[in-house]
């Protein structure tokens, strides 16, 4: 069986929606586009591919979908540089791999016009209320950002600045000091996690499940860790690495967790809501609070801090509500255009497509 790694590459975040979709198929050499609405099958088609690619010992990678917790938004048979992603609000994919031939499939050709035509009221009023969903969500977003930049400051206040410039080129020297390529840098943009209408959702493990060096970053909002990341992926890029960087999937302009598969190292935040703590005998804790902040401001600061936490997890809390409702009314959209189909033709359609993708790796 070939490497099986699980990301996301969009989602709804206190900067709005942000997608690195394309960043992750500007190497591909057949893209598929799925057009097609809601309900037309487009993730289980996707899924089918997927799992025959696995039984062939393809490596494949997984673009989850952020606002449905059992769908995903792409594939990519990263072994044969094949990808297939969905084509759809938000994740209008536009054809720019540059070294890919592009074919669309479209699905959904089997629909009932007359069926959906006697929903037509209903698909425009929850069309309208999921979109209203997103847009509540994303501010709630917003003002958490805002009580987080509140959290920060105060860690920002009392940190030790000259001391985190050396404690980066520490680490960096650390993790780079024996690597050497003539090889140009490739850096793929990801988020390892998304806010979706399940809460926070991550895939470390499996992104870490096959490095043998895993660093958990731990400290606190403003201590310098996103900021010690950024540094890390432009020594490695500057370096000539494959370089896996993984964003803030609350706040995108921040990192989470930067991969050198190459050198067989993971480093992240390991912090909530991404909290985890070493389980093999190579990970390693890097705490920079302990190095960088002044002692005690967690007791100083302790009232603020509690209040600040309290307001910041009410926004996320209504947010995720938010997020819950629009998957609620989407689902209800997909179950209209699901009733409109004609499944036998759907599946001889698909049927067809899985046999002409399938020859692609004969």
């Amino acid at each position: 069986m070939g490497n099986i790694i699980n990301y996301y590459a969009s989602g709804i975040t206190a900067k709005g929606f942000y997608s690195f979709i394309e960043n992750n198929l500007v190497d591909l050499k057949k893209l598929y586009i799925l057009k097609g609405g809601p309900g037309t099958g487009k993730s289980d088609f996707m899924k089918t591919i997927a799992e025959m690619w696995i039984n062939e010992g393809y490596d494949i990678e997984y673009l989850h979908c952020p606002s449905d917790n059992d769908a995903i938004d792409g594939i990519i048979n990263s072994t044969m540089k094949v990808g297939l992603v969905a084509d759809g609000d938000p994740n209008v994919v536009e054809p720019i791999a540059p070294n890919a031939s592009i074919e669309y499939i479209k699905l959904g050709t089997e629909l009932d016009i007359n069926k959906i035509e006697s929903n037509a009221v209903d698909i425009v009023n929850i069309n309208f209320k999921v979109r209203d969903c997103y847009k509540k969500a994303q501010e709630h977003f917003r003002n958490a950002l805002k009580t987080h930049d509140e959290w920060e400051k105060i860690y920002i206040d009392n940190m030790n600045y000259e001391r985190a410039d050396r404690f980066a080129d520490e680490i960096i020297e650390l993790l780079l000091k024996d690597f050497v390529s003539d090889k140009k840098a490739i850096v793929k943009d990801r988020f390892m996690g998304a806010a979706t209408p399940e809460g926070s959702k991550d895939f470390i493990e499996n992104l870490t499940s096959n490095i043998s060096k895993r660093y958990f970053l731990k400290g606190r909002p403003g201590t310098g860790k996103s900021t010690l990341l950024k540094k890390l992926s432009k020594a490695a890029s500057d370096k000539g690495t494959y370089v896996e960087v993984y964003h803030c999937s609350f706040d995108p302009n921040s990192l989470d967790m930067i991969i050198l598969r190459e050198l067989d190292i993971c480093i992240f935040d390991s912090t909530a809501p991404h909290e985890y703590f070493p389980t093999r005998d190579n990970d390693e804790i890097i705490d920079v609070y302990k190095e960088l902040v002044a002692p005690g401001i967690d007791e100083k600061y302790k009232k603020k801090i509690d209040k600040i936490i309290t307001r910041y997890k009410a926004y996320i809390a209504q947010a995720t509500g938010a997020l819950k409702e629009a998957k609620d009314l989407h689902d209800r959209f997909e179950a209209i255009y699901s009733d409109s189909m004609d499944l036998s033709k759907m599946e001889l359609m698909k049927n067809d497509l899985l046999l002409k993708i399938s020859n692609i790796s004969e």
